[in-house]
């Protein structure tokens, strides 16, 4: 299958997990593609897998992101999609909270977001897309993980707020949300606090990253071309 055939991509953190799901599934159907990672040892394997062109940068970095986003278009030829799916993720009750690390996680996850759409808007084609990857922390509480389920929030609201500011220019953007998705991440997760996570999810088990990826096509693809301020729920049921 070619829907993303000759289509130039750049995944902000393809280099493991949901994100890297997307570079190979993208891969697969026929697009051109540049990723990033923080080290260039970890995506080696994605590279030649894929055949997609990983570039070394720190997402949490302003100017990094400015400069990978350029380079990638210089690479690629142009920029027909950007996916952000870089994030992180660390437990902290509100009595607990530190100004580092709320920092840390709505920097990570909500502004180097931003930035990296500032610098796609720059470079972008016009009927291009942009597919932020949101998770359903950003609509429902999630004791101990405040700022990560508010920079999540906050990035469904800069995705509609962004769909209004550049449908002029004929770049649509979206959210793919998805719930407890099977990622090395989630594997340092207690087997207690697994099971508890999937006990409200109607299918009864978690997503599986190729499962995110496939979401991330449709609305990087032409089939979506009248879908604009969405945001597309991957949680099995959890929030139904």
């Amino acid at each position: 299958m070619t829907r993303l055939k000759d289509k130039r991509v750049l995944v902000i953190g393809g280099a493991s997990g949901i994100g890297a799901a997307i570079v190979e599934r993208f891969a697969a159907e026929g697009a051109i593609l540049a990723f990033t990672g923080r080290n260039r040892d970890t995506f080696r394997a994605i590279e030649d897998r894929c055949g997609a062109t990983g570039l070394v940068a720190d997402a949490s970095d302003a100017k990094a992101v400015a400069a990978v986003v350029a380079t990638a278009c210089e690479t690629l030829g142009g920029l027909d999609v950007m996916v952000f799916s870089a994030g992180a993720s660390s437990p902290a009750v509100l009595a607990d909270e530190t100004a580092e690390h709320l920092d840390q996680i709505i920097g990570l996850n909500l502004r180097s977001a931003a930035l990296a759409a500032k610098a796609t808007v720059e470079q972008i084609n016009a009927g291009g897309a942009m597919v932020l990857i949101g998770s359903i922390a950003g609509f429902v509480g999630v004791p101990g993980y405040g700022a990560y389920a508010a920079s999540k929030a906050g990035l469904r609201s800069l995705g509609r707020t962004w769909a209004k500011e550049l449908a002029s220019k004929g770049i649509r953007v979206n959210v793919v949300s998805p719930g407890p998705t099977n990622t090395a991440m989630m594997a340092a997760v207690p087997d207690a606090v697994k099971a508890q996570l999937i006990a409200p999810i109607a299918l009864g088990r978690m997503a599986e990253p190729a499962e995110v990826a496939s979401a991330a096509l449709f609305l990087a693809s032409d089939e979506a071309n009248y879908i604009t301020g969405a945001e597309l729920v991957v949680d099995g049921g959890m929030t139904a």
